[in-house]
């Protein structure tokens, strides 16, 4: 890590020189239109065309000679694009010195045609020097999740991490290996088009939002509800993930497209930019140094915000397997109401009281301790009812009240979910959503089987080597096992 100074100010340098050269070349592409409409103006005028060839040969000298330099500076396999450099400044500048009043209807032609090379080459360097610059902030990310790992093993925090079934080595490898298949070849994975494919806002299909940093987990469910699905191509996945993790689910959806036609919108954190210090006290509370407060889990609150011109959107964790199309779900009679999840009471057991603090005053004047609790994993929301009746403000208010965490431990979302759809959750049927699959061996076989989604929750993950083997392979006969990166990272699938 000492060298880590340097390389950052290395960089920094080649940046700026990157910079430096292609407004170089911008401003004498402008100065060769500016001088070439004039030239149109006065087409007799020998010592103005004189002029105008002059100051292109010698602009354009320059602009290769500086990239020259900065050919030299990359690496050695530039040497011939060096010596192209090179040779065409060094006619340039030969040609520049030879014109005068008496040569330049002979020279004339030729320098213009050392000129359009000349600004070919340019253009195609400058191309390759754009492809540096995305190829350095690809490395910067690297180094980032990097340090996200060194920073979790000094503070002592991998191994739960690992028993959590959150970052495991194996996840880390996966991602370092898709983002450096990325620097690799940044050219051959382009981001997301400008204009976002029709799809993605058709409110007449299949919409789903996974908020995970697990590209493997999300390769998982989208494969797995594709092919339940009876028409792939009606169903769209939006995955949010952490901006440092992007690129890694642009490679692996990149390599390995969703199958059957299911369509995929990668997108990260920046790319809502609602989400602000002032508009949204999650935010707030991270940037204030709460890091009890997982910024990828919260952002559920905000999915009528995300996607205003959906109407009804199905949340999916990244635990889950598919097992039948889910396309029902959009036909669930919700009676108004905003969300529709399993109910997981039973007796005196997962009601408010166990997940939330009801020695407050404000919190027993608001909730039943008695209520029923519900769980994610699987959760239909009417976005239109959600904006009706205000949730996102409702949860804001909650998320103000729990500043301090004397409410809910921050660390868990399911108490905020609780609290925000309190008597506006309809419970959906059983056999929707089966749970436990993460900390449970005595699940009764008829029930996964029977179940349209199955539910890992718990520690025992089923990318983890502790998953139970009863239930593991519900899980890994969906995993991809063409990426070739899954063997190079020991995942024992």
């Amino acid at each position: 890590m000492a060298g880590g100074g340097g390389g950052g100010r290395a960089s920094a340098q080649r940046r700026a020189a990157l910079a430096a050269l292609i407004t170089l070349l911008l401003l004498a592409s402008l100065a060769f239109l500016l001088s070439a409409t004039g030239t149109a103006s006065a087409p007799n005028s020998a010592p103005f065309r004189l002029a105008a060839i002059r100051r292109h040969a010698e602009d354009h000298a320059a602009v290769l000679a500086a990239y020259a330099a900065q050919a030299r500076k990359l690496s050695a396999a530039s040497a011939s694009q060096t010596e192209s450099f090179l040779s065409i400044s060094g006619h340039l500048s030969s040609l520049s010195s030879r014109i005068s009043l008496s040569t330049v209807a002979l020279l004339e032609k030729e320098t213009r045609g050392q000129i359009k090379r000349a600004r070919a080459l340019a253009g195609a360097a400058k191309e390759a020097f754009d492809t540096q610059s995305k190829i350095q902030k690809l490395s910067d990310t690297v180094f980032a999740v990097d340090q996200q790992l060194l920073r979790a093993r000094r503070a002592g925090l991998l191994n739960s991490r690992i028993a959590a079934g959150s970052t495991p080595k194996s996840l880390h490898c996966l991602v370092m290996r898709l983002l450096e298949a990325r620097l690799a070849n940044a050219s051959a994975i382009p981001d997301d088009p400008p204009v976002p494919p029709p799809q993605f806002t058709d409110p007449a299909l299949y919409h789903y939002a996974i908020f995970s940093d697990n590209v493997l987990a999300v390769s998982v469910v989208v494969a797995s509800a594709a092919r339940a699905a009876a028409e792939p191509a009606r169903h769209v996945f939006h995955v949010v993930t952490a901006p440092m993790y992007l690129p890694a689910f642009r490679v692996w959806f990149a390599r390995r497209p969703p199958p059957l036609g299911t369509h995929v919108q990668l997108l990260a954190v920046s790319d809502f930019p609602f989400l602000n210090a002032s508009a949204s006290p999650v935010i707030r509370q991270i940037e204030d140094g709460n890091r009890d407060v997982p910024l990828l889990d919260y952002l559920r609150f905000y999915l009528p915000e995300m996607f205003p011109a959906l109407r009804r959107v199905v949340l999916l964790e990244d635990d889950v397997v598919v097992q039948r199309d889910l396309a029902g779900l959009w036909r669930v009679d919700l009676g108004g109401k905003v969300n529709a999840a399993l109910e997981t009471c039973f007796g005196g057991f997962r009601r408010y009281g166990k997940h939330i603090n009801f020695s407050d005053p404000a919190v027993q004047e608001r909730f039943n301790p008695r209520a029923c609790a519900w769980s994610y994993g699987l959760n239909v929301f009417d976005l239109q009812a959600w904006r009706r009746d205000q949730c996102t403000q409702r949860f804001h208010q909650l998320m103000e009240m729990n500043e301090n965490g004397t409410l809910w431990d921050p660390a868990s979302v399911l108490p905020a979910g609780l609290m925000t759809f309190y008597g506006n959750t309809r419970p959906l049927d059983k056999s929707w959503h089966v749970m436990g699959l993460g900390y449970n061996p005595h699940i009764r076989p008829e029930d996964i089987k029977g179940a349209a989604v199955i539910h890992f929750n718990g520690n025992m993950k089923p990318w983890l080597d502790v998953a139970f083997n009863q239930y593991k392979h519900l899980w890994t006969k969906y995993v991809d096992t063409e990426m070739e990166f899954l063997t190079l990272c020991n995942f024992g699938l």
